[in-house]
């Protein structure tokens, strides 16, 4: 296989994502339900793959179709290879460009906000081991690492799900693999449809403080495009063509944040190999993207200590993210094992189900007696970022609170600042499936239950008793990262 090939792959990628955008233009259900393009994409892929068209192809006696459908075998070992790399490229532009707020307004905004998106996460963890300790290891034969499948697939999404099917195949379960990708399907699809149904019933029943009545959506927002007159800037020009383009100077930082978050890997993993790998291996399984991400963070503080912070435009960081998530994506979902999902259906419904129960118990019980204030407008972004990815989040928080008249945005933002580095693909979700590897399922059913607990311990006790989640709107409160 030649460059040119790879090359070819890369543009036939593409043009799955085209015609995915096409068909949210057209198809009006897949507007209702705001679908993302590159979803939509990477369906039309897995069903013209080996999965479906292949095996139907087989059947019907057409035995060259079998390995690779239409797309064909080598085209899909390229695609094969691309979440892997450009999850690192998401995660790196995490904290690039950001400006972080004073510390007392984080903690005052951020702390009720923190003890449920936590509460979201480690609850995810638990309902999953406790399914897979009791249901799937001993009725289905399962390894124990499948109880980490919740939060990888919800909380993380299909970016984070693909940088861990390196993981599972290091561990010997590349099955894990494709029931985390499928996971993240579920758990996008049914974000946007409850999160939908969710902002109706709280808005019948009075629990939102913003929106009295549903609100509508424009048919520009359905279709995912800007009306003619609408001005909106995609990013901001911090260099000048002339001398290099923007886009390589911003291309040129994320490219020395994955090499930092490398060099962070390698160093880590040589300590390791120096003091206890002949009885631990643990770091030797750590994917790269969440030290892609510290390395950004480490560039964001060194631009700043310099003074060139002003060159990273947090706009154009945003565009990079976008264009490496929508081809992982496509390229994830049209590499899927169906065969997987199928010989592990029921495991995976028993999964996706668990997450489900845990992701609601979280938004109708434990945030109104945390946040007793937008209570609502503040918990559906972060249910919504449980079940799918932190768009889905945005889109419902848009949907309640569409002028930001709440301070569901400004917590969310400064929340992300303290959660992501370690849960939805962060160090954490990194490290759980390496240590139940190692050490066994318990280390990490007692750790999350004690973490959920003190989750939701500070958010009854602390923030929510004592009332000290109310804050003031903040009419300069930028939209949150992602």
């Amino acid at each position: 296989m030649n460059a040119k090939y790879v090359a070819f792959s890369l543009l036939i990628l593409f043009g799955f994502l085209l015609v995915g955008k096409i068909l949210r233009v057209k198809v009006k259900w897949m507007q209702s339900l705001f679908l993302p393009s590159s979803i939509i994409g990477g369906f039309i892929a897995l069903f013209l793959g080996p999965g479906v068209f292949g095996a139907i192809a087989a059947k019907l006696g057409y035995h060259s179709f079998a390995e690779g459908g239409l797309i064909g075998a080598d085209m899909l070992s390229v695609w094969s290879t691309l979440p892997g790399l450009l999850i690192s490229v998401v995660f790196a532009t995490l904290f690039l460009g950001q400006d972080l707020p004073g510390p007392k307004r984080v903690i005052k905004v951020a702390g009720p906000q923190l003890s449920v998106g936590v509460a979201f996460a480690s609850g995810q963890y638990v309902a999953g081991m406790v399914i897979a300790l009791a249901i799937l290891v001993p009725f289905f034969g399962m390894t124990p690492m499948a109880g980490a499948l919740i939060e990888i697939g919800f909380e993380g999404g299909h970016g984070t799900a693909a940088g861990m099917i390196p993981v599972f195949k290091e561990v010997g379960w590349p099955a894990g693999g494709d029931l985390s990708i499928g996971t993240a399907t579920v758990g996008l699809v049914l974000g946007i449809v409850m999160g939908v149904g969710l902002i109706n019933w709280a808005v019948r029943t009075g629990r939102t403080q913003v929106v009295t009545e549903t609100a509508g959506r424009s048919l520009e927002e359905q279709k995912g495009l800007f009306r003619e007159d609408e001005n909106y800037m995609a990013a901001k020009m911090t260099s000048r063509p002339s001398s290099i383009e923007p886009l390589s100077l911003h291309v040129a930082i994320v490219a020395i944040a994955v090499l930092l978050g490398l060099g962070i890997l390698t160093g880590l993993q040589w300590v390791e190999t120096q003091l206890w790998a002949d009885k631990v291996k643990l770091l030797a399984y750590v994917p790269l993207f969440p030290l892609a991400m510290i390395g950004g963070m480490i560039v964001q503080l060194l631009a700043r200590k310099l003074g060139f912070a002003y060159i990273i435009d947090a706009q154009m960081m945003l565009r990079i993210q976008g264009l490496a998530l929508d081809a992982l994506i496509v390229s994830a979902m049209a590499t899927i094992s169906l065969k997987a999902i199928g010989e592990n259906l029921i495991p995976f419904v028993l999964l996706c189900v668990g997450g489900v129960l845990i992701n609601l118990f979280v938004l109708l019980w434990l945030t109104p007696r945390t946040i007793p204030q937008y209570w609502f407008e503040r918990g559906i972004g972060d249910f919504g970022q449980g079940m799918g990815v932190t768009a889905t989040g945005l889109i419902l928080m848009r949907i309640v609170d569409p002028e930001g008249k709440s301070p569901c945005f400004e917590a969310f933002g400064y929340k992300q600042l303290v959660f992501e580095p370690f849960f939805g693909g962060g160090l954490i979700t990194a490290l759980v499936v390496p240590v139940i590897y190692q050490f066994g399922p318990w280390p990490v059913m007692i750790g999350m239950a004690a973490l959920f607990l003190i989750s939701c311990g500070t958010g009854l006790y602390y923030w929510g008793r004592n009332g000290r989640s109310f804050v003031k709107p903040n009419p300069k409160a930028d939209v949150p990262i992602a």
